[in-house]
């Protein structure tokens, strides 16, 4: 059977959005807002995704570390994979995210100036996610009957320690630790509007050496909420909020009082170029930072799908 451009874009597969954000470090990843992150889509279908971000402020900045007034610019550029499946009839999908990042910090420790530019890969990280409420695993013919209600899903992430990482160096585009991010969301379709909103709480193993000194960090506790409107010719446009706090530094057994706190804002917006291809651009940035990351971000990813029987 032969399907149509218009009938394709009634299914919702130009809807995926593919998760892509700026994850070079857990304390600015953290804070990145990531609309539709469940949304339902066929199965057996693969997109891949090129991108590059734009990030300036205080940004990939650790709390525990001594820098301050800490201001930096970073260039990202993105590699993605996603494949949807069957999960025990449940639709899900699995993406891998490689980030390769070039970036120039300045900042002050000790009451002396400091710079820093760093050039290489940042942590990798890949992450499965399930709909287990609302969205049972269908072929592109029986989805495209589909119409979506509630939905309730769940992810885990990983991000691994992989990124360029100097222990004589403050600043860094590794983490050289593990990262894990369980998350759970609900989202509701109703009529041309997707509403949403995610809970997530990111754990941190420790990095042993940070100029020969031992890092561990509480978790951090983040919820997001937002509100989509799918456009008639497969665009859509989402604006979302979300707020972050805890992941209170330890170094070498000494707890400091950099506990983080801060909210954001973002506008997301995806458009079809043809019937594989289409173009997101993100922007995000910060309402209110008691500590932690504050920076603002603009990023714009070309996807394009195949397969799925098309």
């Amino acid at each position: 059977m032969r399907f149509g451009y218009l009938e394709l874009k009634r299914t919702g597969l130009f809807f995926l959005t593919l998760g892509i954000t700026l994850a070079s470090a857990p304390d600015l990843g953290a804070q990145n807002l990531e609309p539709r992150a469940f949304s339902p889509v066929p199965v057996s279908v693969n997109f891949a995704g090129l991108g590059y971000g734009y990030s300036f402020g205080e940004i990939l900045l650790d709390p525990s570390i001594p820098l301050e007034d800490g201001t930096g610019t970073v260039h990202t550029l993105l590699g993605a994979y996603v494949r949807t499946f069957s999960f025990f009839g449940m639709s899900a999908k699995a993406d891998a995210l490689v980030p390769f990042a070039f970036g120039d910090w300045e900042g002050k420790v000790s009451g002396r100036d400091s710079t820093r530019s760093a050039t290489g890969f940042g942590d990798p990280s890949a992450r499965l996610s399930v709909n287990f409420i609302g969205a049972p695993a269908l072929e592109i013919p029986r989805f495209m009957t589909y119409r979506q209600k509630t939905l309730v899903g769940a992810s885990i992430r990983v991000i691994a320690p992989l990124g360029q990482y100097d222990n004589t160096k403050l600043i860094n585009l590794g983490t050289n630790r593990w990262t894990f991010v369980p998350r759970v969301g609900v989202s509701q379709r109703l009529g041309h509007w997707n509403l949403e909103a995610f809970t997530s709480v990111w754990l941190f193993t420790a990095n042993p050496d940070v100029q020969g000194r031992r890092l561990q960090q509480d978790p951090l506790w983040t919820i997001q909420g937002g509100a989509t409107y799918v456009f008639g010719n497969g665009a859509w446009l989402s604006v979302d909020g979300g707020w972050g706090t805890g992941a209170r530094a330890n170094v070498d057994g000494v707890s400091g009082s950099t506990k983080q706190e801060n909210a954001r804002f973002g506008v997301t917006g995806t458009y079809p170029l043809t019937r594989r291809a289409s173009l997101k651009l993100a922007w995000v940035s910060g309402l209110s930072t008691r500590l932690g990351a504050d920076f603002d971000s603009l990023v714009l990813v070309y996807q394009y799908r195949w397969g799925g029987g098309l």
